[in-house]
């Protein structure tokens, strides 16, 4: 059987063939619960059987997959407007710049009115309250940042794309720094305290827990370089974005639909997936647990997905599943956005209980070998879904979801829904001048550069020079009146008195142990980190 379109659709409930009639029953939710659309059965739209998914089981997570161009971004629209009208904020990440037609009203038409009539859906054109982001200010959007040190050694190893000796070694770096309070504010705060442990006066900072080989030193050092040609420099600073004000809900009760605009960074992919991941994990460690809430605090959906495990580490890996695992206890779900389910490792695709498969293409052997591995993720079901993967038309798709008990529900051949908002983006100038209005404009939108990693090392190492020279001076001038230019002070662990390396003389000067008294930071402390290795902070 097939999900090729009839223009005979069925609006009687009892009137449903017995096969249909047992899918549809799977469906039947008593709580509130998102329209997906109607049931499709032996090439028919059945109006009278909606497919839903109950809003209780969003924070179970999810994958939105298909190829191109078969209607992936709007179901993502269509399902981030009805939890917006239910009081849930939504994380929309923007890849292709066309989803902040989600605050404008959509526009009627023909082909939206026959197919709300086939999926007996009451189409009325809405707009839905949205704030818009953009990573560093590049591109139209609130400035989103974060520091250095917050953004934690693992999730920039991935993004740095260094391997695992190096990452290990960024991961010491970092180390260093919590440890002696150094906040690595951009990514010069960073270079510093690399170049500084490499360097003559501070190799024997590390010694005594594995040390940083020049070498390894060089390859990061490069790596940050080139990520600052890419401009990169812009995502690294503060005022730093307090992720908290993704979960507001509009004065009407709606949730805010918060809109990641992409399309300026589109060639640094990876960087602006790691940069998601950030959100997420520093979501995750700063909300409480929730348990199983009756609707998520928060959806987030994550596109262009399979970016975000192209080349990632073991740990990278791990951390990722084991964060999808226990973000749900803190009421936030997880949807990621991809072409075919084998873009997700195993791992984190068993973390994932509801599954929006749009139409799948098998030109070639590989895309044949695609479609059997997709079909084998799914239950066992009357459709044979080889044949309707590929039949599937845009704006269709195959649907299984958690049904109220926590239970796969029956696998369903959908037609979508038509998003009430509008299906492209909105105007250049409407969308600027919504930034514009924002009330984080003022908080955000001006960067500041503060003293941190890279002014406290230049102006201790400056003291210390100073120190020596005075130091010096004071000899000379001692052996001058006393005329005893061949007495010396004794060495090593006899004499009793040994000059100090530089190292010593930066770390043990006033300037550097007043790093420890600073008001309102981290400094004189360990920083507690996350499984992302990203650092934990107050609210």
């Amino acid at each position: 059987m097939t999900a090729q379109e009839s223009q005979q659709p069925s609006g009687d409930p009892a009137a449903l063939p017995p096969g249909a009639a047992a899918v549809a029953a799977g469906y039947a939710f008593e709580g509130p619960a998102l329209d997906l659309g109607a049931l499709l059965w032996d090439g028919s739209c059945l109006s009278g059987a909606p497919v839903k998914v109950p809003l209780s089981v969003l924070n179970r997570h999810g994958l939105i997959a298909g190829a191109t161009g078969t209607g992936k971004t709007k179901t993502l629209q269509l399902m981030a407007e009805q939890l917006s009208a239910h009081g849930v904020p939504v994380f929309l990440a923007d890849v292709k710049g066309d989803v902040s037609g989600v605050s404008a009203p959509g526009q009627d038409g023909e082909r939206v009115r026959e197919r709300a009539a086939e999926v007996g859906q009451e189409w009325t054109a809405a707009g839905f309250p949205a704030e818009f982001y953009a990573l560093g200010g590049i591109g139209p959007g609130i400035p989103l940042r974060a520091t250095v040190t917050d953004f934690g050694p693992l999730l920039l190893a991935k993004v740095l794309q260094l391997n695992r000796t190096q990452e290990q070694s960024l991961g010491l770096i970092f180390h260093y720094a919590d440890t002696k309070g150094l906040e690595l504010v951009d990514l010069k705060d960073l270079r510093a305290v690399v170049a500084f442990l490499v360097s003559e006066e501070g190799r024997a900072e590390l010694k005594g827990i594995g040390g940083l080989s020049t070498a390894t030193a060089g390859v990061i050092l490069r790596s940050i370089t080139a990520f600052e040609q890419e401009g990169a420099s812009a995502f690294f600073g503060e005022p730093e974005f307090d992720t908290a004000e993704l979960l507001r809900t509009a004065p009407d009760g709606r949730g805010l639909v918060s809109v990641l605009e992409l399309p300026a960074v589109r060639e640094r992919p990876r960087l602006f997936s790691t940069f998601l991941m950030w959100l997420l994990a520093d979501l995750f460690h700063d909300l409480p647990e929730a348990g199983d809430p009756e609707k998520p605090k928060l959806v987030f959906f994550f596109d262009e997905a399979h970016l975000l495990f192209d080349g990632a580490s073991k740990a990278f890996l791990e951390s990722i599943t084991q964060t999808v695992r226990l973000i749900r206890s803190k009421g936030v779900g997880v949807f990621f956005v991809t072409q075919t389910p084998r873009d997700v490792p195993s791992e984190v695709l068993g973390q994932l209980g509801n599954r929006v498969q749009h139409a799948l293409r098998a030109f070639t052997p590989d895309d044949a070998k695609a479609l059997t591995a997709t079909v084998r993720t799914f239950p066992k079901s009357a459709y044979d879904l080889e044949e309707v993967l590929t039949g599937l038309g845009t704006g269709e798709a195959v649907v299984t979801v958690l049904d109220e008990r926590g239970a796969p529900t029956p696998v369903a051949a959908t037609r979508l829904r038509a998003p009430r908002s509008l299906m492209g983006p909105v105007d250049a100038a409407v969308l600027e001048a919504a930034v514009s209005a924002s009330p984080l404009h003022a908080r955000y939108a001006q960067a500041v550069d503060r003293e941190s990693a890279y002014e406290r090392l230049t102006d201790a190492q400056r003291a210390a020079e100073a120190e020596a020279e005075r130091a010096a001076a004071g000899e000379a001038a001692r052996e001058a009146a006393g005329g005893g230019a061949g007495r010396r002070e004794p060495a090593g662990p006899r004499g009793g008195r040994r000059e100090e390396s530089l190292a010593e003389q930066v770390v043990g000067s006033g300037v550097f142990r007043s790093l420890a008294r600073s008001v309102g930071t981290r400094l004189g402390r360990e920083i507690t980190r996350s499984l992302f290795g990203t650092a934990r902070r107050g609210r």
